[in-house]
């Protein structure tokens, strides 16, 4: 992503010196003087660009967490070419420049070039005469830029909130489960069942199945399917529609439930659920927890927000219980651990002996036979030995019970604990499911002793959520200390930071036109268009300055002057940065939805920015010069020392 935006920002610098220089050489300056001279004037302006755009980075840099992992090496990348092209522009294009380029004769360009002219001509025609407007109503203007801060702040609150995209990278992952209860054999005939349905559908390559407890399946009763699809061009339907597609015929499977999501490059979940989205109920008191765990499952299946809601808490699993007579057992001779060594021997599969050939080793294992152990009904077969060397019945000296006892007791800081998933519905955003979840958490009450909270990708959202404002703000701050330190004032920064709402404006709008959510890839490029926007108002404000300072005109004037002679290379940079973000925007590949975000927002930000902060600068500075005329004026009243009435003297 870094490369892909870097290829708008590392031109803007060239641009905005190679413009300079031209328009001396077309105001017939010889092309080496005129190199000197442009770069003369436009170094600090350049300087200005990359250092605040290269510190709107850094809050990027020192991220905690596994956001702050992810986007290092994105803020690094971008910054170090950043850096690079400020040096080459101020070192390499000059020179170039003046050996390079050579005035034009306006009779030998072509038609394309004075078509294009013209088209520019009458541009700037447009704007000097909305920007008379504008200078002329400047308290319309400067209220409409305070509804623009209004509006971004409204948009921020009511914009769907996610963490990353839903993608489709062609490989959806299938979790299965089945009664408690079921046999191996019952299981395995259900899981075919299933893939078969699967692979019935067009747009599926293969399916890969497996069952039994391992280290993704935590029981017997539960499997996994991994289903291939076929390449995006070769199909009609993204990944959430095949699974949509699916669920209906996998619902009709008999004994069996499926839980399908796709599978995302971005894995943040470190435990095995069915569903996408993890909420764990902790409590030291495993009883307690197994009353309240399905109270709460029970209400997240209530929730119109939430889809495939589920829980790991199996405690349907069937259980022998034997209970040893030990007064019987002691008078028949039979000794506690003879009973635990013969029932290890028919069910443990214990390892007696090796069988050593030529070719390979052979481990006799002791069992009973396996058609014998189908039923619990083998235990009335099972004699122990006794000291005396008699052969004693099981059941002389034992009751058997059947009772109920759970598959699996999972734990979570050595506390017994239950992990609740769901999926959001369509249409539904993260940040909506887990505001959902906190009311019915709210309503159920449950007691202080059971511990609620999300894991996973809920959680790094809802941390994340919680560090955009910080971050923002953060960025804010540290691109106007570096502004302050450039420009050696307390007002021109906020002048330069005022573009920032119409930028935050057209992101999130187009992030809602085009139904994105605002993920953290979005905000990426949110935080970047602070160092992009910002662009604009640092050449305007460079060129009023230097000409307030040289030329002697009045602010009104020089910011007249400024906005109007630095039309094009605005023009151009924005341009360049907004077709850098283009490729992002419309990005159809596998894993696109990722990146897309980005792209957009950078887009969305430009065209809105472009259009306002044209007009809304030069007021906001005429505004900021008069704000601190107005403070050195009081500094200077209250610095004029006061002479004592002589009269009056003792």
């Amino acid at each position: 992503m870094a490369l892909t935006i870097s290829t708008g920002f590392v031109v803007d610098d060239a641009i905005v010196m190679i413009e300079n220089i031209a328009r001396y050489i077309e105001e017939g300056e010889d092309p080496f003087e005129a190199a000197l001279k442009g770069a003369r004037q436009i170094g600090f302006t350049i300087i200005s660009l990359t250092v605040s755009l290269v510190a709107v980075l850094i809050p990027l840099l020192f991220m905690g967490g596994v956001i702050g992992r992810l986007f290092r090496e994105f803020a690094v990348t971008l910054a170090t070419a950043i850096g690079v092209s400020a040096v080459l522009s101020l070192t390499l294009t000059p020179m170039m420049c003046a050996y390079l380029l050579k005035p034009m004769d306006k009779a030998k360009q072509g038609r394309f070039h004075q078509l294009s002219e013209r088209g520019f001509d009458a541009m700037v025609a447009f704007y000097k005469r909305g920007l008379d407007w504008v200078l002329e109503h400047q308290k319309v203007t400067l209220a409409a830029t305070l509804a623009t801060v209004a509006l971004t702040a409204l948009l921020a609150v009511v914009i769907p909130k996610g963490f990353f995209p839903q993608q489709d990278t062609g490989l959806i992952v299938g979790v299965t489960e089945a009664a408690p209860d079921v046999s191996f054999a019952r299981m395995m005939d259900r899981q075919q069942a299933v893939a078969a349905v699967v692979l019935e559908d067009p747009d599926v390559v293969s399916v890969a199945s497996f069952i039994g407890a391992d280290g993704t399946n935590a029981t017997l009763n539960s499997g996994r399917l991994s289903i291939a699809l076929k390449p995006r061009s070769d199909r009609h339907a993204s990944a959430a529609e095949i699974i949509a597609r699916l669920q209906p015929k996998l619902a009709e499977a008999s004994g069996i439930t499926v839980y399908l999501q796709a599978v995302q490059d971005l894995q943040i979940d470190s435990r095995a659920s069915r569903t996408q989205f993890q909420y764990t109920l902790e409590d030291a008191d495993a009883a307690e927890l197994r009353v309240w765990a399905p109270r709460v499952l029970d209400e997240l299946k209530k929730l119109p927000e939430l889809t495939d809601a589920a829980g790991d808490q199996q405690t349907g699993g069937l259980q022998m219980s034997l209970t040893i007579d030990r007064d019987t057992a002691a008078r028949l001779g039979v000794a506690p651990q003879a009973i635990d060594d013969t029932l290890y021997d028919a069910f443990g599969q214990r390892q007696i002996s090796t069988i050593f050939s030529q070719l390979n080793l052979y481990r006799v294992i002791l069992e009973i036979k396996p058609e014998l152990a189908d039923s619990p009904d083998a235990l009335q077969l099972i004699r122990v030995r006794s000291q005396s060397g008699d052969q004693v019945p099981l059941s002389a000296f034992t009751t058997f019970s059947r009772v109920l006892a759970p598959l699996s007791i999972t734990h979570q800081g050595q506390f017994p604990a239950v992990t609740l998933s769901f999926n959001t519905a369509p249409g539904v955003s993260l940040g909506q499911a887990v505001d959902a979840v906190h009311r019915a958490e709210a309503r159920i009450d449950m007691p202080p002793t059971v511990r609620a909270a999300f894991q996973g990708t809920a959680q790094a959202f809802s941390d994340s959520l919680a560090s955009e404002p910080v971050l923002i703000l953060a960025a804010l701050l540290v691109v106007y200390i570096v502004l302050g330190v450039l420009y050696e004032s307390y007002i021109h920064p906020i002048t330069i930071l005022s573009t920032l709402p119409s930028a935050g404006v057209g992101a999130l709008l187009a992030l809602i036109i085009c139904g994105s959510e605002l993920s953290i890839i979005a905000l990426i490029g949110i935080i970047l268009l602070i160092g992009i926007v910002k662009k604009n108002a640092i050449m305007m404000i460079d060129f009023a300055l230097e000409a307030e300072r040289d030329q002697g005109m009045t602010p009104l004037e020089a910011i007249r002057e400024a906005c109007l002679l630095r039309f094009r290379p605005i023009m151009m940079t924005t341009l360049a940065a907004l077709l850098g973000g283009l490729p992002l925007s419309l990005g159809q590949g596998t894993g696109a939805e990722l990146r897309r975000p980005l792209g957009i927002a950078i887009v969305g930000g430009l065209i809105i920015s472009q259009m306002l902060t044209l007009y809304t600068t030069p007021v906001i500075y005429l505004y900021m010069v008069r704000l601190g005329d107005r403070f050195r004026h009081r500094k200077a009243s209250a610095a004029l020392p006061l002479e004592p009435a002589r009269g009056h003297q003792g």
